[in-house]
Order: structure tokens, then C-alpha cells, then sequence
């Protein structure tokens, strides 16, 4: 079994990272290049959190194996046995041979960073880059990166001059590499705290409200009248973008040296605005004969990249109003069907996706009742209260890990009496619940976060390239000191614990932290506490509270602009329910009218054509008799008739208006309460 289980997790680890970028990302738009880094991005940080407790664990192994070495002692097999105690130091079954896991944590440590700081940032600006041509995204993303890079450069210049200068300090490679390191996770450290005080509250606190049926409905209220908003500001931008465009289509004909670049900026536009431009353009147009200003290439580059932006949150908008309507009309339901006597799950509209048959004959309509309107609830709370404990334990051991004697910290405490019977089993599942845990909380906020329209992780594919390569600069700059943190949790760390034994593979690559002192002593140890502030605050929403204020408009119960909002987005979904109610009412008219008089029609069909050709070989023989052609036209008003009533719109008496959306209404006729200005009221609608 040696090596079997980090063979496993590594090939596990894969399909994850790839089953969540296939959520977020689309892998036939977007480039393959951005696809494979974020890939390799998300995939070594979560390898570093999946393999780290197999490398506690093996540690744990070496360490009885020194202890053994020291004593007299005797070799059975797969265990070492201590002659005076007769102690017995099983091997893991996870147990990874020497010489393994330090190749493997540098190799994975030093391609994240490399990532995270050189490349990820250059392929940023390529992404966004509306260049036409390879060479130029690169120059425009060299100098995009110009600042960013020579500011690391001049900093490390610096330090470097002042090490050279200063007499007391007489630094080697492997020091400058170590002092490298300290200085990415003390930055990666600042911002892991800022993250995990949010999320250890809020993750807890979003399961509880998920059990509170109102609540959630509310919420999703309150959210279709934001994204409502931002549906029709993106629409706007894509008017006018694309009017734009057409207006550089129409002044850079074909035979134009700059048509090219048109044609490309074409390509990404919608198809319907594609077609509207194709057939609004001329054929040939001799511009060396006009005086007319052409745009330049700058401002065509400039212009694509505002086509990409203004296409790509278009799109996503549309999807996820969509998205969010189906989530609205499921939570209704719920609340019309948990006062249901049958007991069966009934929904308004059915799923536009197949569904499977093997779901579909387990998860019953009886069964979906249960566990909707009964189980659920109850479920998010049990849940809900155990991951509150959990976040209960990580403030107190953040708070108390750095003291040894006693040992305050729960997770060291867990380690340590696993650590004195060598259950490996036990030692490495509690590993991997507290670091899976901690990075739950800190990555989940990673994908809940949005920076504006800049970075925002959106699943269903409408993840844009640029925050998909943002999201891996993240990753790979709060995994490292998140599992130092871990580390340090569980007294791993020989720098935390102060125990002269031997360091896990992880940290042993990562150098002694005493070279700076004020790091390792101080930093490292006192600044985790603050999150204990950051929970306080969470708790109480001061963050949302000061966005609210600031006008960015959150989800607060005691505000009178969020019962706007409210009220705003029931309406909307109301009137967006009752549109699609009407169309589906329409195809079961339309689908009953074909099965009842789909034969008649035939029938009819084949008796007219019957009655032509015999009136037509009538008419050859009696010229004088024009009875033929009253007999055609007569057929043909049948068929007209018929073909119309079949296409013909059923019209929804019941409902409040004709038309829901009063800005497709004729304003001339059209009135408000569904009436038209021709119309009498009390004459048409008395026996209605």
C-alpha cells in the first residue's frame, strides 16, 4: 500500500478541480490556455490540502521510528517493537516512502507560486486584452504588468542592497530563499484571516437560514430585483456597444485594411446583431476616393475589448435570470405544497431538462414531499449547529495555539492523544476534517465574493477568463500559509510547538522561520487572533450595514430599501409566472387542437386536392362553365381557416392584464387594467 493512497487522492483531486471548473468555466469559449492554468492552479492547491494529513501522519510514523532507534529494540515486520515497553510502531496503511513528500511539496509549493506571481497576472491582461493578433495581447499585457512587476523587483532590490550594506547580517541562498517564502505567506496570511472570520460565521449562519422556508424566498425576492437591474443596464450597454459597431461596420468596408479587424470584432457579437449589421452593409465602397476619418487600430482594440466585456455579462445575466426564476417558482411551491394533504410534491411547472429514470423512480413524489416540506428543514439545522461547534473550536485553538504548556488548542490536544496509541486512522481523518474545514471557509468566500463587475465567480459556465485566472491567484496565495496555520493548530509546526522532532515534509521546505524573528514570534502567532474581531463582526453584519450605507444595496430584514426590493422582486416573478403559465397553456391548446381535428384537416386537405383535379378535368372538357374556380377558392379559405385557427394565440381572460410588460403595449390604445380605448367595458366583458 505504499504510495497506493497518494496515487489515489492525487487522480481524486483531479476530476474535482475539474468537475468545479467545468461548473464555473466553459470550456468551448473560453481559450484552452486559461482553461489548463486555472486548472493547474485549482488542482495543486487543492492536492496540497487533500495530501498534508497523509504527510502528518507518515511524520508521526518517523518519529516513533527515532524514538525506537534510540532504545534497544527489535524488528518484526511491518511494526517496531521497543524491548523495555514492548511499544509497538505500526506502519500506516497510507504510509509514504522516504524521500517522497519533500520533492513533492517543492515541486507543487514552487509551480503555485509561480503562478500566482508571474504568470496568472500576464495571462489577466492577455484575457482582457482586445488586441487582434498574439504579438499584440502580449505587448499590451507586458505593459499592463509593467507596474505591478517592477514593484517587486524594486522591493527586492532593496532589501537585497540593504542586506549587502549591513554588516550583521550574512545571509546564504537558502536564508534569502526562506525569507522569499515568510514574506508570500505573510501576505497570503492577511488576507486567509479576513476570509476565514467571514466565512466561520456565515457559513454556519446561511445553513440555519435555510431552513426557514420565508426567509430563503425573501432573499430570492430580493435578488431577482438586483439582478433585474443589472439585466437591463447589461442590455443597455450591449445597445450601445453594438451601435458602435455598426457604426464601424458602415464607415470600414471589406476592401479596407482595417476590415479584418472588424470581422473579428464581429465574430463576437450576437447573432441576431451579426445578421441586423450583414444586411445594412454595402457590398464594395472605393475609400481611397472619401476624406471621410476612419477609427484606428487603437480604437478598434479598445472597442473589442468592449464587445467581449459587454457580451460575456449579457449572456450571463440572461442565464442567470433564468437561473433565479427557476429557484423562485421551486420555492413557492414548497410553500404551497407543505400545507398539502395528499403528501405529494406537486410542481407549478415542470423541469425543462430531462430528468433521470433512475432518480426519477427513487425520488417520488411522496418521497420529494418528505424531504422538501419535513426532513430538509430539520436537516440544515443539525448541520447548521454542528458546523457552529466546529467554528466555535477554530476561533478558541487560533486564540490559544500558540500556548505548549498546557496545551489550550482542541486540535492539538485530539492529535496528541491519537499520536500516544498511533491511530493513524483516527489521526489522519481528524486532519482532514479540521484543514477541510478551515478551507471551506476560506474558499467558499472566495467563490462568494465579488469585486463589482471586475471578479465574480459565476457557476452554470458564465465565468469570464479574467476571474477565472483571479480566483487561481487566490487559491494559490492562501493555501500555503492555510496549511501553516493548520499546522501550527495541531502543534505540527516545530516553530508553534518548540519540540525539538522532526518536522513534517511540508514545512521542512519552507525553512526555518527564526531568521526573521518578528515574523515567527510575532506576526505569525498574535495576528490569527483578530479573527475573533472579524466573527464578532460578521456576526452582527457591520459589513453589509456599512455597504447599505454606502448605497450598495444588501439583504438586511430591518430595512425599508430591502421591502422595497421585496415587493419589487415578488412582482416580477409574479409577472414572469403568469408568462409562462400562458405559454404552456397555449401549447396544450395548440397540441389538443392537432390530436382532435389533425384527421379532419388531413381528410379536408385530401377532398379539396380530390375536388381540384376532377373541377380541372371538368373545365378541359366544359370551358364554358367557370364553376371550377369558386370550388378552388372556396378550398383554399378552408385550409386558410384552419391553418389560422391552429396558429391563432388563446387569449387569457383570467389574467390581470394581456400584456405584462406595458412597454410592448401600444400606448395609444393600450390601457393599464388590459383594456383598449376602442373597447367598451361594460358592453364586451358583461357575460364574461
Amino acid at each position: 500500500m505504499s504510495g497506493a493512497a497518494l496515487g489515489l487522492e492525487i487522480v481524486f483531486v483531479f476530476f474535482l478541480a475539474l468537475f468545479l471548473l467545468h461548473r464555473y468555466g466553459d470550456f468551448k469559449k473560453q481559450h484552452r490556455l486559461v482553461i489548463v492554468a486555472t486548472l493547474l492552479a485549482w488542482y495543486l492547491c487543492f492536492l496540497i490540502v487533500f495530501i498534508l494529513p497523509l504527510d502528518v501522519s507518515t511524520t508521526i510514523y518517523n518519529r516513533c521510528k527515532l524514538a525506537v532507534n534510540s532504545s534497544p529494540a527489535e524488528s518484526n515486520g511491518s511494526y517496531v517493537t521497543l524491548a523495555p515497553s514492548k511499544q509497538k510502531c505500526f506502519k500506516p496503511w497510507s504510509y509514504i516512502p522516504d524521500g517522497i513528500m519533500p520533492i513533492f511539496w517543492r515541486v507543487v509549493y514552487w509551480t503555485s507560486q509561480f503562478l500566482t506571481w508571474i504568470l496568472l497576472p500576464f495571462m489577466q491582461s492577455y484575457a482582457r486584452s482586445g488586441g487582434f493578433s498574439i504579438t499584440g495581447k502580449i505587448k499590451t499585457a507586458l505593459i499592463e504588468n509593467a507596474i505591478y512587476y517592477g514593484t517587486y523587483l524594486l522591493i527586492f532590490g532593496a532589501f537585497l542592497i540593504y542586506v549587502a550594506v549591513n554588516p550583521k547580517f550574512n545571509l546564504q541562498w537558502n536564508q534569502l530563499q526562506t525569507i522569499g517564502i515568510a514574506a508570500a505567506n505573510t501576505w497570503g496570511l492577511f488576507l486567509l484571516v479576513l476570509l476565514l472570520g467571514y466565512g466561520l460565521v456565515e457559513i454556519p449562519r446561511s445553513h440555519w437560514n435555510g431552513a426557514k422556508r420565508g426567509y430563503l424566498l425573501m432573499k430570492t425576492y430580493f435578488k431577482a430585483a438586483k439582478l433585474m437591474t443589472e439585466k437591463a443596464d447589461a442590455e443597455e450597454n450591449l445597445e450601445d456597444v453594438m451601435e458602435e459597431v455598426r457604426k464601424v461596420s458602415e464607415s470600414i468596408k471589406y476592401n479596407h485594411p482595417l476590415r479584418k479587424c472588424v470581422d473579428t470584432i464581429l465574430k463576437k457579437c450576437p447573432t441576431e446583431y451579426q445578421e441586423r449589421m450583414g444586411r445594412n452593409m454595402d457590398d464594395y465602397e472605393d475609400f481611397e476616393e472619401r476624406q471621410n476619418s476612419y477609427p484606428s487600430e487603437k480604437s478598434l482594440v479598445k472597442l473589442h475589448k468592449q464587445v467581449i466585456y459587454s457580451v460575456q455579462r449579457h449572456r450571463r445575466t440572461q442565464v442567470q435570470w433564468q437561473i433565479l426564476l427557476e429557484q423562485a417558482f421551486y420555492l413557492e411551491d414548497v410553500a404551497k405544497n407543505e400545507t398539502s394533504a395528499t403528501r405529494q410534491f406537486v410542481h407549478t411547472f415542470q423541469s425543462q431538462e430531462p430528468e433521470n429514470k433512475i432518480v426519477q423512480y427513487f425520488y417520488t413524489p411522496t418521497v420529494e414531499w418528505y424531504w422538501e416540506c419535513l426532513l430538509r428543514p430539520w436537516f440544515y439545522r443539525v448541520l447548521a449547529v454542528v458546523l457552529a461547534t466546529f467554528s466555535v473550536i477554530v476561533v478558541w485553538s487560533e486564540c490559544t495555539f500558540f500556548s505548549t504548556n498546557p496545551v489550550l488548542s482542541l486540535f492539538a490536544v485530539f492529535i496528541q492523544l491519537a499520536e500516544k496509541t498511533y491511530n493513524y486512522i483516527y489521526i489522519e481523518m481528524a486532519c482532514f476534517l479540521t484543514i477541510f474545514f478551515l478551507s471551506i471557509c476560506v474558499y467558499s468566500t472566495v467563490f462568494r465574493i465579488r469585486v463589482f463587475n471586475y471578479y465574480y465567480l459565476a457557476s452554470h459556465h458564465q465565468t469570464d477568463a479574467y476571474s477565472l485566472l483571479f480566483s487561481g491567484m487566490l487559491f494559490c496565495r492562501l493555501t500555503p500559509p492555510l496549511c501553516l496555520n493548520f499546522l501550527g493548530l495541531t502543534h505540527m509546526d516545530a516553530t508553534i510547538s518548540h519540540r525539538d522532532a522532526q518536522p513534517t515534509a511540508y514545512t521542512s521546505i519552507m525553512g526555518s522561520m527564526r531568521v526573521l524573528s518578528f515574523i515567527a514570534d510575532g506576526f505569525y502567532i498574535y495576528y490569527p487572533m483578530l479573527v475573533v474581531i472579524l466573527c464578532i463582526a460578521t456576526y452582527f453584519s457591520l459589513g453589509t450595514r456599512c455597504l447599505n450605507l454606502l448605497g450598495f444595496q444588501q439583504f438586511m430584514g430591518d430595512s425599508e430599501m430591502t421591502s422595497d426590493l421585496i415587493d419589487e422582486g415578488k412582482e416580477l416573478i409574479r409577472r414572469e409566472k403568469r408568462k409562462r403559465q400562458r405559454q404552456e397553456e397555449g401549447e396544450n391548446r395548440r397540441r389538443e387542437w392537432k390530436e382532435r381535428y389533425g384527421n379532419r384537416e388531413d381528410s379536408t386537405r385530401n377532398r379539396v386536392v380530390h375536388t381540384e383535379q376532377k373541377e380541372s378535368s371538368f373545365s378541359e372538357t366544359n370551358t364554358n362553365r367557370p364553376l371550377s374556380k369558386y370550388t378552388r377558392s372556396n378550398g383554399r379559405t378552408e385550409r386558410d381557416r384552419i391553418e389560422l385557427l391552429q396558429d391563432a394565440e388563446p387569449l387569457d381572460f383570467n389574467a390581470d392584464s394581456i400584456n405584462d410588460d406595458p412597454l410592448e403595449s401600444d400606448s395609444g390604445r393600450y390601457q393599464p387594467g388590459g383594456r383598449y380605448l376602442s373597447m367598451s367595458r361594460s358592453v364586451i366583458f358583461d357575460d364574461v
